[in-house]
């Protein structure tokens, strides 16, 4: 995957990530730590909800993985920003 096309997905899984917070008020980063230790939804009709957030944000963890990997392998080759700057319109 290209820098350019990771960041896409991260930008992607942001607004997903975004729906869901204002949806229960709180930031994805709280609600996926106390989902990996097993809380509950309060509301069982949540369950759905937060299974799908719970794998955004893992996808988004991963994308941010990917992105630093991809801008390291890059820069070893260009390290300055202008071998990494790409416009888009």
């Amino acid at each position: 995957m290209s820098l350019h096309d990771i960041l896409t997905d991260i930008h992607a899984l942001e607004e997903e990530l975004i729906t869901f917070e204002r949806r229960y008020g709180i930031r994805s980063e709280t609600f996926y730590a106390a989902y990996i230790i097993g809380e509950e939804p309060e509301d069982e009709n949540w369950v759905l909800d937060f299974g799908e957030w719970a794998s955004v944000y893992k996808t988004w963890l991963s994308r941010q993985a990917d992105y630093r990997d991809e801008l390291q392998r890059i820069q070893r080759k260009e390290p300055s920003l202008m071998g990494l700057v790409r416009v888009t319109t």
